[in-house]
């Protein structure tokens, strides 16, 4: 089994980002895999947005909700999704998180709007491990 089909297996992850001054930001976020890469979700105007649009490195790992790791930390290159597959990602995170998905994204639909929230393409740069 791959870093990548272990980390797409997990309920969450968790995304690291990093400040201009390098200080570490980590997040547990839902991830689903989306091909060779993974994918996850979030508000378009959400602080690891814009970390991720000024430095794409990031880190991933196993974590429970809280954000507590429980597996080896992954570096990986993040890019920001286009609004097409944007789309595409909710529709992954629908299929993987079933019911609690589809309410937590008609939620943020109902609040930020269809362009509220972007997805997140993590291609982890170690592929094994």
């Amino acid at each position: 089994m791959t870093t990548l089909d272990r980390l797409s297996a997990e309920k969450y992850i968790l995304l690291t980002t990093f400040r201009k001054d390098g200080r570490a930001v980590p997040t547990p976020v839902w991830a689903v895999r989306d091909g060779e890469a993974l994918a996850v979700w979030t508000g378009a105007d959400s602080g690891k947005v814009k970390r991720i649009r000024h430095n794409g490195e990031v880190t991933v790992a196993p974590c429970d909700v809280r954000g507590r790791p429980h597996g080896p930390e992954v570096p990986a290159h993040a890019t920001i999704y286009g609004s097409g597959d944007t789309g595409r990602v909710r529709d992954l995170l629908k299929h993987k998180y079933r019911l609690i998905g589809r309410l937590s994204l008609l939620g943020s639909r109902l609040r930020r709007g269809e362009g509220g929230t972007v997805g997140i393409r993590l291609t982890l740069t170690e592929t094994r491990r």
